[in-house]
């Protein structure tokens, strides 16, 4: 063992880590609960419209964006909503696609690994609706036997089975397996409002699950979910403050992945001697 100065300066330089680790951690959940917030004021609490129905100027918002919303509501199969807002089955606003798994016990699907392949495993741990990396990877051969391909990065991620509910944007391309409804890019709403979407519905969403061994919720039973569509240019502003929200978080999330991985590699490193302090802190230091 080392000295016990030495297992000092070890646990101080180990615990500096864990507190940038656990500041990034603090960040991400503020970030997160804003970009909640902002959604919830907007397309469920409608404050901005109902602002103007009472002739107030809506808080917090300056004049061209408040110009986006209108000043009244009108019935739809989801109660009062904004005026000139629709509301349509979220299969019909947004792509919902499935995966599947590849025989495992075939070598030549899962070797080399070559493309991302997640299971909802890889979401159970995650600190932040980011994924970054999967536990395995498919072989092309493999990527071949997944229905629905290779994901772009961007693609929402929702656990539709054991359990229900997990949910993280994908920042790579990735192959999903048959717990997922997977939401990526380019339908009328992003995978980022579905993101919000998904977790502010997540009752109704569980409340359509079914099954004997565990409960599921089916593509099928997922698409007819009625879903509020905003005009397009509301959904632009929300993207505007949303988007540069979640960056900030993905940096966050890479940086403490990264410190966390570096801590793990460092502890039985150092104990051993393997490596000594002044080098380990010369690593520390290069991470910023």
């Amino acid at each position: 063992l080392p000295s016990l100065a030495v297992q000092r300066q070890i646990a101080a330089m180990l615990s500096a880590l864990d507190d940038r680790i656990a500041l990034l951690r603090e960040t991400n959940a503020t970030l997160e609960a804003i970009a909640q917030a902002l959604f919830k004021s907007w397309f469920v609490d409608f404050d901005p419209v109902r602002a103007k129905a009472e002739g107030r100027q809506p808080e917090g918002m300056d004049a061209p964006t408040a110009a986006l919303f209108p000043d009244s509501f009108e019935e739809s199969e989801l109660g009062l909503v904004p005026k000139g807002w629709a509301v349509k089955p979220v299969g019909d606003a947004v792509d919902c696609l499935g995966g599947g798994t590849p025989d495992t016990k075939e070598p030549s699907y899962w070797e080399p690994a070559e493309h991302c392949w997640t299971t909802p495993k890889d979401l159970s741990g995650l600190q932040s609706p980011v994924l970054l990396r999967t536990e395995r990877q498919l072989s092309t051969l493999g990527l071949a036997k997944v229905s629905s391909g290779l994901l772009p990065a961007g693609t929402l991620l929702l656990s539709s089975r054991a359990p229900i509910g997990y949910l993280a944007i994908a920042q790579m391309p990735v192959a999903v397996n048959q717990g997922y409804i997977a939401i990526p890019r380019g339908g009328e709403l992003s995978p980022l409002y579905m993101l919000f979407w998904c977790r502010q519905n997540m009752e109704g969403i569980k409340g359509r699950a079914n099954g004997s061994t565990f409960m599921e919720i089916s593509k099928k039973a997922f698409r007819p979910i009625p879903a509020l569509v905003p005009n397009a240019e509301v959904l632009d502003a929300f993207a505007n403050i949303a988007d540069s929200l979640f960056e900030r978080l993905i940096e966050n999330e890479r940086q403490a992945q990264t410190l966390t991985q570096l801590r793990d590699t460092l502890l039985p490193r150092l104990i051993s001697g393997q490596l000594r302090l002044p080098e380990a802190e010369a690593l520390v230091a290069a991470m910023g």
